[in-house]
């Protein structure tokens, strides 16, 4: 709960003073909690496997082609892994009562990087808008005054995660995207194809996770030369196939396939179905398949739990 979205006074207010605790918002908390564990345990883990071991190789070891699954490895494990603990915080606050605000919203398929910022841990960013960017004048006063304070805010938001040169970079290389698609390169992205603009958001991120997960700036800068293959061709006799297993392969597609929109869409479509067809046989198949799939990630992930080493949530580290 306290690492889940991060909750305003004035969001719950009203739900402190009177809300409905009832079984069917009860066993929609149970499913949302139930989902946000299997991104947890099934997705995020699974895939923390492969980039540790990759980010632990000699740059002198790493391929290009290893570096960039790496790095695509990462990216879903950080972005399951968060997102799966908002879920849950979403899902026991249901259960209680309580209506917290959605915390991501399908980031990695944004159209620009101010997008994916309005899409990624919003409660974090939001909290960044009213409490640093406003005051310090937000928009109001001029393009050069709105690029400081995007670059402003966007260190600092480095440094809350944690002190140390990579963690700027970070800050300031989503900063910089900010204020290049403030000054004209956002108008221009917004007229190319949209598979052009969600390549560019993902690369992006993808470049930027690599700071975020590197030990140091050293590191950042050695595996980044990996990924563009400035660090030689090496690693003939460690191919692919040595990091990526059949569990993590399957965890990688469902990665893919779960960060986009089509998951939730076919979840609430098969709700609707049930709902209003909920007396007929496909109702009946419908509502059975749901349980038999729900309570198939439970097992799993509790399997998980007791079969697997010590798996914190990165963002316990912040």
């Amino acid at each position: 709960m306290i690492a889940g979205p991060i909750v305003r006074y004035r969001d719950i207010a009203t739900q402190l003073a009177e809300r409905t605790v009832n079984r069917a918002r009860f066993a929609s908390g149970v499913q949302r909690f139930v989902i946000g564990l299997g991104k947890k345990m099934l997705i995020a883990n699974t895939l923390a496997v492969p980039a540790d071991a990759i980010f632990a190789l000699q740059p002198e070891l790493l391929p290009a082609d290893v570096a960039w699954i790496g790095i695509l490895c990462y990216s879903l494990q950080i972005y399951f892994d968060f997102s799966g603990y908002s879920d849950m915080a979403i899902g026991l606050g249901r259960m209680f009562g309580f209506d917290f605000l959605e915390n991501f919203r399908h980031p990695y398929v944004a159209r620009s990087i101010t997008d994916f910022w309005r899409r990624w841990h919003i409660s974090l960013s939001t909290w960044f808008r009213d409490y640093l960017y406003i005051p310090l004048g937000g928009s109001r006063r001029g393009s050069m005054r709105t690029a400081l304070n995007l670059l402003i805010v966007f260190l600092l938001c480095g440094l809350w995660h944690g002190a140390s040169w990579a963690f700027v970079v970070w800050g300031l290389f989503h900063g910089a995207f900010l204020v290049l698609e403030r000054v004209g390169f956002g108008a221009r992205l917004s007229r190319m194809p949209r598979f052009v603009q969600h390549g560019y958001v993902i690369v992006a991120c993808m470049l930027g996770w690599v700071f975020f997960r590197a030990s140091d700036f050293t590191q950042a800068a050695d595996f980044l030369g990996s990924m563009f293959g400035t660090e030689g061709f090496a690693m003939a006799s460690q191919p692919l196939r040595a990091f990526l297993n059949t569990p993590a392969w399957i965890a990688l597609i469902a990665g893919v396939f779960g960060a986009t929109p089509w998951c939730p869409w076919l979840i609430e479509r098969v709700a609707r179905l049930e709902s209003g067809d909920r007396f007929s046989a496909l109702g009946l198949g419908l509502r059975v398949g749901s349980l038999v799939a729900l309570s198939l990630i439970f097992f799993l992930s509790v399997t998980q739990l007791a079969a697997g080493t010590y798996n914190p949530f990165i963002y316990f580290r912040f």
